[in-house]
């Protein structure tokens, strides 16, 4: 098996593991708890890959930080609960490593719980470099993650692909100069996903390994 990329570097919510659920409950528990609102599940997951608080602040002004609050110890609380393993992942970062690819994930989230997360589904030993939300000032769709990612792990960005579920992630990876890999299994939605023309658009993760590897093994 050849990687066509060296680095695959990979988004976390909805593409390593199906957080989705969790994402959405907590949300939806944030936004009862204190504005005593609903809010619809299409404007939920319409931010996912973003992050939280400024999100939060931009719909709900003067509220953000106790939005994000609320909705942090939900989420903490329900996390190991909600959390879902994608299947077939594990085997992947096992198999891109063994053909001498290194794998990292760039995410909107703060590394704890990014970490937290990976734990969970037993990918933490699977990741070279992690860069979360902490570690840059501009997020996606600004490269300035995903481009510090590659250089943590000194690699060109036309080393590597960045793979995600949401359109920020192939607006990132474009602008950083880096092969892209869309995954309809998170929060984004196919027809949107696609017409942000990234390199592969994959339904499952067979049709991942398929991307990421020459012969498709």
């Amino acid at each position: 098996m050849t990687p066509r990329w060296p680095v695959v570097l990979f988004d976390f919510d909805g593409t390593l593991a199906d957080t989705i659920p969790l994402i959405v409950a907590s949300y939806h528990h944030a936004l009862g708890a204190v504005l005593g609102q609903a809010a619809p599940e299409d404007e939920v997951r319409s931010w996912i890959g973003r992050p939280l608080q400024p999100v939060l602040e931009e719909r709900y002004p003067g509220r953000g930080a106790e939005l994000t609050d609320v909705y942090r110890t939900w989420n903490l609380a329900n996390h190991d609960e909600l959390i879902r393993t994608v299947e077939g992942v594990p085997q992947l970062l096992d198999d891109l490593h063994a053909a001498g690819a290194r794998t990292g994930v760039v995410s909107s989230k703060k590394g704890d719980t990014v970490r937290l997360g990976l734990r969970a589904v037993g990918l933490e030993d699977r990741i070279d470099v992690l860069a979360g939300q902490e570690e840059t000032t501009l997020h996606k769709p600004h490269p300035a993650p995903l481009l510090y990612a590659a250089a943590q792990l000194g690699a060109a960005p036309h080393d590597c692909v960045y793979v995600g579920d949401a359109t920020v992630d192939v607006e990132a990876a474009r602008a950083a100069g880096m092969g892209a890999v869309a995954v309809t299994w998170g929060a984004g939605l196919e027809a949107a996903l696609a017409a942000t023309s990234p390199d592969a658009l994959v339904r499952d993760v067979a049709g991942l390994r398929a991307a990421l590897f020459d012969d498709g093994a």
